[in-house]
């Protein structure tokens, strides 16, 4: 059964390009390289410790790129609500945050027109990580659970692999923006990290509303070329 996303998102829209590099040089490099071939871009933790953080999504904003900060706010509610205030005054576009009711009610409560993602559970994470973790529940039955309080509470949409996302458009429909990283284009390769991955058909197929693409564009030889052949993936499913 297919879920085809039916939001009214620009196809192009629809990759969110990862800047998983060391350096702001780093990311406008990249940016730059890419051009018009992608206009969402997600600034996670490794840039964010590069410095510059903020004047590097000014830079983007000002090139009418969209914005996603992967920061994954977890912290007393208050704080959270705080920062994602904070944040919803700077023209971003999605934000993530994690962990239980409180965070999730404090997060939505002060997001103004930013969209707040709450995280299911990380696509590097397996049973055996979540053994690990003290979660007795299967990796679905906490992603499901995550997604219906998140909306519950007011948060935006969530941050699932794909392939729990069909599980969950089956259970809660079309309510929840559904973000999927984990995507892989070409086979994974051995020291990849991420261990529940999904090609960019199946993702789409499965639900997804946005794809997040990382070292498969950046680590490949012609970068460019890459990300269009992802949105071409892309644009044959809609």
């Amino acid at each position: 059964m297919s879920f085809i996303s039916n939001k009214t998102i620009p196809v192009q829209e629809r990759l969110i390009m990862a800047l998983d590099v060391p350096s702001i040089a780093n990311a406008k490099a990249l940016v730059e390289e890419l051009g018009d071939s992608v206009i969402f871009y997600k600034v996670g933790m490794e840039l964010f410790m590069s410095g510059d953080y903020f004047e590097f999504i000014d830079w983007l904003k000002q090139r009418n790129k969209k914005v996603f900060v992967d920061l994954k706010f977890f912290d007393v509610p208050a704080t959270v609500g705080r920062a994602i205030k904070a944040l919803s005054s700077k023209g971003i576009d999605f934000a993530t945050i994690h962990g239980n009711n409180a965070i999730m009610e404090a997060a939505a409560a002060n997001k103004g027109d930013l969209k707040v993602l709450a995280v299911t559970a990380l696509t590097s994470l397996d049973r055996g990580d979540l053994d690990d973790l003290g979660f007795q529940c299967d990796v679905k039955a906490l992603v499901l659970s995550r997604a219906k309080r998140a909306l519950a509470l007011g948060c935006d949409g969530i941050v699932s692999s794909g392939l729990e996302v069909a599980m969950i458009r089956k259970e809660l429909d079309s309510r929840l923006l559904v973000i999927t990283p984990g995507i892989r284009p070409v086979d994974n390769r051995e020291e990849d990290d991420q261990k529940r991955v999904v090609s960019v058909e199946q993702a789409f197929q499965n639900g997804a509303d946005y794809i997040v693409v990382g070292r498969p564009i950046r680590d490949a030889q012609n970068q460019k070329a890459m990300a269009m052949k992802i949105q071409s993936q892309i644009s044959s499913q809609f």
